[in-house]
């Protein structure tokens, strides 16, 4: 049985696309916690671009210019100067999907790998954050045996079984999404509210 991460390396661009944008949906809410919170950013136009990505893995004829989605992203990333918890998490998010519209425009043969990778790390930092663990080992120990860390690697391998169980059609689309949707609740646990 292969490694989670060779598996997905041997994903075709389109379907490691779909994992990633999965992914996002799950990073989005943690992005619009921050506005909320800050007053920065726009969770509406992250919304708008990721809606972009899911509609060209749909529609393959769809004429997307992402070259132009991505300078619309990095405006919408948290300032420079922000280090804070919820900044941090919200950037995640922009980099998460700028790395799909990386593989779009055809660059970032590692990009799913880095956004799985983000995800994961944004959960341990959440983890790190709220447990207040100071020695590295009973805190490892804890990251490695939390519910939140067990519920990001069971929707990741979800996600990439999903992917590898058939084709990727309109249908098995929109499953992916609503499971990366997960009504709402990011990979920290958290919701915006509506």
């Amino acid at each position: 049985m292969n490694g989670f991460f060779q598996r997905l390396q041997q994903l075709d661009p389109r379907r490691q696309q779909a994992f990633m944008a999965a992914l996002c949906e799950r990073l989005l809410p943690n992005y619009g916690l921050y506005a909320e919170n800050s007053g920065e950013g726009n969770p509406h136009g992250l919304r708008v671009i990721l809606d972009l990505v899911w509609e060209q893995l749909a529609v393959k004829e769809a004429r997307i210019d992402f070259d132009r989605q991505a300078e619309k992203l990095a405006e919408l990333e948290p300032p420079a100067e922000d280090d804070s918890f919820g900044a941090r998490r919200a950037l995640e998010a922009v980099v998460a999907l700028s790395a799909i519209l990386d593989t779009l425009r055809g660059e970032a043969s590692e990009a799913v790998l880095e956004v799985s990778r983000a995800s994961r790390s944004g959960v341990r930092a959440y983890i790190e954050l709220t447990e207040g663990e100071e020695d590295a080992e009973r805190l490892a120990a804890l990251v490695r045996d939390h519910p939140l860390m067990a519920d990001e690697n069971d929707f990741q391998d979800a996600v990439l079984e999903a992917l590898e169980a058939g084709p990727l059609d309109r249908e098995a689309l929109k499953a992916l999404r609503r499971l990366g949707r997960n009504d709402g609740v990011s990979n920290l646990g958290l919701s915006v509210e509506e």
